[in-house]
């Protein structure tokens, strides 16, 4: 079994959707301080952060779109652990429904191969033009039974105004989203194995993940 890193790596200040606030880390015990803490020679570290939900490579479930949809606490494991994944490459355009023509979506994590991660953490990621998908694109994908929908770009949606037809129609279906993945270059177009797992949170709707492939 092989394993494919597809998250970003978190780190103090970066910028992960424009004008959003960069994560803030800082100790809340010190080795030095754990001294007066526990036996001689046992110490231990406790880290702080502080951050968005929506840092780094994240996943939406319902509660980010709709007040009265499901939040990170009520996720089913089903709809993010060990998905059987497609890779489908996409342009710059938006990506419409005939991109899955011949892609069998059912029960399947549908992962959007732009390349864009190549511009991550510089000003070109963010534009407004960015890899996207359309609102026929996602409602074909509803439709077909996707299991989850994730984009190696910044949103999954256009930006170019305040619409967010795959999002809404997405998340009103139940299905996941993740974005700001990374990595999708080294997956096969099928019999990868996808995984993006956040943790139980009451009240939340976004958090970030730990996204990874496997391979046999």
């Amino acid at each position: 079994m092989r394993f494919v890193e597809l998250s970003h790596v978190i780190e103090e200040g970066m910028t992960t959707y424009p004008g959003m606030p960069g994560p803030e880390l800082s100790p809340y015990l010190t080795f030095e301080e754990a001294a007066d803490h526990y036996a001689p020679g046992t110490i231990f570290q406790i880290a702080r952060i502080t951050m968005i939900a929506n840092t780094g490579t994240y996943l939406d479930t319902p509660a980010h779109r709709y007040a009265d949809g499901h939040d990170l606490s009520e996720l089913p494991l089903e709809r993010v652990v060990d998905l059987p994944a497609v890779v489908v490459d996409v342009d710059e355009a938006g990506t419409g429904a005939e991109a899955f023509v011949d892609v069998d979506v059912a029960g399947r994590a549908i992962l959007l191969r732009s390349g864009w991660d190549v511009h991550w953490r510089t000003e070109r990621y963010g534009d407004p033009e960015h890899p996207h998908l359309t609102e026929d694109g996602a409602r074909h994908l509803v439709d077909q039974g996707a299991a989850l929908v994730g984009i190696d770009s910044v949103n999954i949606d256009s930006t170019v105004d305040g619409e967010r037809p795959a999002h809404s129609l997405l998340l009103r279906a139940g299905i996941p989203v993740v974005e700001h993945l990374t990595g999708l270059d080294r997956l096969p177009g099928t019999g990868a194995r996808f995984s993006a797992v956040p943790p139980r949170v009451v009240g939340m709707g976004t958090f970030t993940v730990r996204a990874y492939a496997t391979l046999e």
